[in-house]
């Protein structure tokens, strides 16, 4: 896949399921979360305590405050976003196999990652194309933080690429 700048539009020249092969790989990010991201998250969408109350969170499992997996899911796809699918015409996802959170997110950590295209199909009922991603976000330490399997519906080459 050719990485095209942010400024291209993608509705001009976007990258169609035919662009798109087995294994290619394409990394993304980087974005540091703050505690004032992981308290505002976590009141609105996971309100727990080791989520929100930073005293009660150092006597957890966690030993201090730790994002929301949900947060790290939505910090991860923003990032996949902008990095990689900004000019891929994307039609929407069909679903989130195996999603994991092998370590938490803290306050500070900057996260990046690497996703890879692990299978590729057309619909049996539409020409549409099927694109299976193996996603993994990291921290700065390498540790990784999230990895789950994402299928997304790519528009083939010939369809109009807006909305």
């Amino acid at each position: 896949m050719t990485k095209r700048n942010k400024q291209d539009d993608p509705s001009e020249n976007p990258l169609y399921f035919e662009d798109l092969s087995e294994g290619d790989r394409f990394s993304f990010g980087s974005r540091t979360v703050t505690r004032e991201e992981i308290l505002a998250f976590a009141e609105q969408y996971d309100p727990q305590w080791f989520h929100v109350d930073e005293s009660a969170a150092q006597k957890s499992f966690f030993e201090g405050l730790v994002a929301s997996g949900w947060h790290t899911v939505s910090v991860t796809n923003r990032m996949l976003i902008d990095d990689v699918f900004s000019n891929v015409a994307v039609m929407g996802g069909s679903g989130v196999d195996d999603l994991r959170w092998p370590k938490p997110v803290r306050p500070g950590d900057t996260l990046s990652g690497s996703v890879k295209i692990a299978d590729r199909s057309t619909g049996r009922h539409d020409n549409r194309g099927y694109i299976e991603l193996d996603v993994v976000a990291n921290n700065q330490d390498s540790a990784t933080v999230l990895s789950m399997t994402s299928t997304l519906l790519i528009k083939p080459a010939g369809e109009s690429p807006g909305p």
